[in-house]
Order: C-alpha cells, then structure tokens, then sequence
C-alpha cells in the first residue's frame, strides 16, 4: 500500500460520517497540544534556547526554498525505500530521539516505539527516556540508540552492551547537550523534569550505575539524581574520546549536533559513519544558524564518506523534500509525533507519521520524482 493512501482512507471514512480525530496540517498539532497538556510539559517540549531565534531560523530556513516541479513523467508508481547503514527502510524518515515522553503521555516512548514498528521506521530511543532500553525494545522494530555520554566509562560500557543486547542497531551520540541551554520557559516555570526523576529509567536502570550508589535508588532517589546529574551533565567530551565508543560499539555510529562542514570531515576522519545535521531543534544555542542552512555544506564536504542525516525544524512532507533535495539521506522528525503522543498515544503517532509519509508521497510525485534518491538540488529554487 502506498503511503499516499492514507488521505484516501480518510476520506473514505468520512463518507460515514467519520473525522480523523486529530489535524492532518501537523502545523495546527501544537496548540492542540497546548490545549491538551499543562503549561510545564507543553513549554519543556515547545520552548527553546533563548529568545527562540535558532527555532525560528530553522522555520524560515525551509519558506527560503521553493519546489520547482516537473511534469510529464512516469511518477505515477512511486518508492520511498531507503538504505540506511546497510539496511533498508520504507522511507526517508526516523523519529529523533525526544527524552521523558511519559511528561505527555504515561505510555510515552513505548506508545512511539510500537507506532514506529507498526509503520517500518526506526524509532531513536534517548538515553533520557521514561522507559528502559530493555522495555522499549519489546515493540520489536527498528530501533536505533541515542546516546547522553556519560563521563563515566564504566556507565558508558554498560549503556552501550545493554542497547547491542536488546537490538539497538545503530549508536546517535549526541554531541549538542552536554549541558542545558538557557531556557526561559523552563527557567519561569522553574521546571527540569529530571530532577523529579522523571526520564532517567535508562541511568537508574543500569547496574554499573546504580554500583556507584551508596543506596539503592528504591531507598534514596534524590541521592542517586543527585549522582547522576554531574555524570551526565556540565562536562563537553573531546574528539580523542570517540575511540571509546569506536572500539566498543560493533555497529554504525552517528554523530548528532554537526553544524559545521569541517566537524563533518573529522566526523568522518574518526571512523564515524553518519552525521545528523541539527541544532538541537533550537533548543541549545540562541541565534544559531539555521540547520537547513548549514545541511549543503555539510553534504558537500562529507557526503561521499558517510550518511549526512537532518533534523531540525520538519514540520511536512514538502519539508522532508527539501531536505532530501539539499543533500540528506533522510530526515529525523521531532516535536509533532509528540504532540500526537499527547492528544492519543500510539494511534496519536502513528497518524502524524502517516501523515507526513502521505504528504511526501503525494508532494515527491506531484513534483514529478518517483524515489528519494531522484533528488538534488535542481529540484529547488531560493527564494
């Protein structure tokens, strides 16, 4: 079935009278979800570093390019399939790695890692999540594992032997937030969710962990956050560090956060094999570039030596086209599946997913391409 299908199947559905029970334009999802959550958890996953400029930036970034179609071609037919590090998915789309989902909703990452399985795409789990690696790996998908580096190699090693042991099959080191941004929203409403224990079940999970604790989390939980907080947090790794990860991971590494084309090429000088183009969503640095920005560059310089991954500010199908178009293999999406996990768990993203596939679908062909990888830059034209 393609995925275009699904307006068919709405439609279809509305002919009895039935609604799709949330938008379709996954632009409205937001304050769907501001209605529907409380002010804390909506700004903690809305708000940004700053002013908001860099969320901003990766907006306008997008409305900078325009799709140039072409007509009378044999598109009718189209594929999204994708090659991903030896693998092949559907299309050209994960779900980024998005911490202590359970704010939105109690199912959280097991609701969003079930609906990844349930369409084909792999799911990104954070090392800040609600649930356990072990837990979330029962959806039994395609799951890759986003990785908080600890500055405890002992915690590290078991991070990364637990993740290959459930089926995690490629490693996201995020480079971006090795501490907080300031964040105003969260500042106000004086809202850090770790700090109620809430998106640490991977850390008070683990058993080299919880041997550092004098007590057992079960008995002392604001000792062990008050053990984890400076193991996670405050301190940057270096490039030299990356062999650790190298020598002990056997399957494919990315490094997420790259916004600079020589970052890229040391990036692939490590022996990395993917690069996710992204600022964070916004949400590190105030008045950063835009990511869609700096993504040509980044696949110019690197893109024969490695897979250049995007995030940063997809919100359409038209979206990931240009992205697509501008040099990435695919894209990983962010806040609008967890504003679907808020308004209806799994089925919440499954729909956004959908969705988006759908509008890619229909905007790939109607542009007149038929795969992903018809495309490059000659389907665009700056504004």
């Amino acid at each position: 079935m393609a995925f275009s299908d699904y307006q068919y199947e709405i439609y279809l559905n509305g002919l009895a009278g039935v609604r799709p029970p949330y938008p379709t334009d996954l632009t409205k999802l937001e304050q769907a979800a501001k209605e529907w959550l409380g002010s804390e958890p909506y700004w903690y996953v809305a708000g940004s570093a700053g002013t908001g400029a860099t969320d901003r930036a990766n907006r306008e970034a997008f409305d900078r390019w325009r799709i140039v179609p072409r007509m009378l071609r044999d598109v009718s037919v189209r594929d999204l399939s994708t090659e991903l590090f030896g693998r092949t998915y559907p299309a050209p789309v994960a779900l980024a790695p998005i911490g202590v989902q359970s704010i939105v909703h109690p199912q959280g990452e097991l609701a969003t890692a079930r609906a990844a399985a349930s369409l084909g795409i792999p799911t990104v789990l954070s090392t800040a999540a609600s649930h356990t690696l072990e837990e979330v790996a029962e959806a039994d998908g395609p799951r890759w594992y986003q990785l908080y580096w600890p500055h405890d190699d002992g915690v590290t090693l078991s991070l990364l032997d637990r993740a290959a042991k459930s089926g995690y099959d490629t490693l996201v080191v995020t480079l971006d937030t090795w501490t907080l941004a300031w964040r105003p929203n969260d500042l106000d409403h004086g809202y850090l969710p770790f700090l109620r224990g809430s998106g640490l079940a991977i850390p008070l999970s683990d058993p080299v962990f919880r041997s550092r604790l004098e007590r057992p989390v079960e008995e002392d939980l604001s000792a062990a956050i008050m053990q984890w907080a400076p193991m996670f947090n405050g301190r940057s790794h270096t490039w030299d560090q990356l062999s650790l990860l190298r020598d002990n991971w056997d399957g494919p590494i990315v490094l997420k956060g790259i916004q600079h084309p020589d970052d890229a090429r040391r990036a692939a000088d490590a022996g990395m094999d993917g690069v996710v183009v992204s600022n964070h969503g916004g949400r590190q640095i105030d008045g950063a570039v835009a990511s869609l920005e700096a993504l040509p560059g980044i696949a110019a310089a690197v893109g024969d030596r490695l897979t250049v991954l995007f995030d940063s500010g997809i919100r359409t199908g038209s979206d990931i086209f240009k992205a697509l178009a501008l040099g990435a293999r695919a894209v990983l999406l962010g806040r609008p599946y967890v504003w679907g996990l808020a308004g209806g768990g799994e089925d919440g993203v499954r729909h956004v997913v959908r969705s988006l596939l759908a509008e890619l679908d229909l905007t790939l062909g109607l542009a007149g391409y038929r795969t992903p990888a018809d495309l490059d830059s000659s389907a665009l034209e700056a504004r």
